[in-house]
């Protein structure tokens, strides 16, 4: 009983301190007297009109069901093709796996809320949907560092490519990025994990993301948003200066190849993994800075579609129309499936 008191004032003196000088509201601690163990929340989805929940379950199913497709026929022409038994395919079909993954862990949970016109979420599966989000959305992120390591040695080191990109490197390299996002999604899961939070928490989104439960909780939370900003800070800004890097070795190798045909022939490897990455931290910049700028929490939810599931669909399509070998790949497999 103590220690509930004790809570409670603390929860309180947060709640005055960040009224007054942030002049914001804490919803979250109208009602201390309802502090007790919570056993779901509430996800208020994209739109509360009833007549657009058809539509948007259409358009979902539709879009999830392409991911599905998609990314399975990259994996299976891959594995089914000898000539695509090279490093830059075994990390495509990796990518493709974890796209699978990333959009599965939110999508279908929401095409069931629509379903049965339910809004809840269990304790037990929104920790489960911020740990599976993070572990893939970090192995996205890391596989594209990797896989612009392997475009690197591909066209600065053409020679001893085979060597340096041995299959025990790239093993190495996919489950080592597995481990470091498993660590980050443990990170993120024990966070909320700690979090006390008051009855009737309402989550403005269609899947439990971490920075709206840290705005629900009735606990200080400011440690812990230090920590997913300076976590964020590590695990994003080093890929991502790893991507920059190798893309800046391959430019200038590139630039010194005196043939035209041969600095198309560069670049067009490396076409489609730079319009992936693009494609992945444009979008995720675009959530990032339409959350920074408008308060609206449906407005971040309408936006973040965008990296949930309009990136994973697209992969695929990006791979197949600007690669001539995954198509011949794909004709075969069509041809031999027919």
């Amino acid at each position: 009983m103590a220690e509930i008191k004790v809570h409670l004032a603390g929860c309180l003196c947060t709640c005055f301190f960040n009224t007054l000088f942030s002049f914001e509201s804490c919803p979250t601690c109208v009602e201390p007297q309802n502090l007790t163990a919570v056993s779901e929340f509430l996800l208020l989805g994209l739109s509360d009109d009833p007549e657009l929940e058809p539509i948007l379950f259409g358009l979902f199913l539709s879009m999830y069901l392409v991911t599905l497709l998609g990314n399975l026929l990259i994996i299976l022409a891959v594995s089914s093709d000898s000539h695509l038994h090279t490093p830059m395919y075994f990390f495509l079909s990796n990518l493709s796996l974890t796209d699978i993954g990333f959009s599965t862990t939110t999508i279908p949970k929401m095409l069931v809320n629509i379903q049965t016109h339910s809004k809840t979420i269990t304790y037990a599966g929104c920790l489960t949907q911020v740990s599976f989000f993070f572990l893939f959305g970090c192995l996205d992120n890391l596989l594209l560092a990797v896989m612009a390591y392997d475009r690197f040695v591909a066209i600065c080191y053409p020679l001893n490519y085979s060597v340096i990109m041995s299959p025990y490197l790239c093993s190495f390299l996919v489950l080592m990025s597995l481990f470091i996002s498993l660590l980050e999604s443990q990170i993120h899961f024990f966070m909320v994990s700690q979090l006390t939070f008051c009855t009737n928490v309402e989550i403005h989104h269609f899947f439990c993301d971490a920075p709206q439960l840290f705005h629900l909780a009735c606990s200080d939370t400011s440690i812990n948003t230090i920590i997913i900003y300076f976590i964020g800070a590590i695990f994003g800004g080093i890929p991502l200066s790893g991507i920059f890097c190798s893309y800046t070795r391959i430019v200038s190798s590139i630039l010194r190849v005196p043939s035209t045909g041969g600095k198309n022939k560069a670049f067009a490897t490396c076409g489609s993994h730079l319009s992936v990455v693009c494609l992945f931290y444009g979008t995720g910049l675009g959530v990032y800075l339409s959350s920074a700028v408008s308060h609206s929490l449906r407005k971040g939810a309408v936006t973040s579609v965008m990296y949930a599931l309009v990136v994973p669909m697209l992969n695929p399509f990006i791979y197949s129309l600007r690669n001539g070998d995954v198509k011949r790949a794909l004709q075969k497999l069509l041809n031999r499936t027919v």
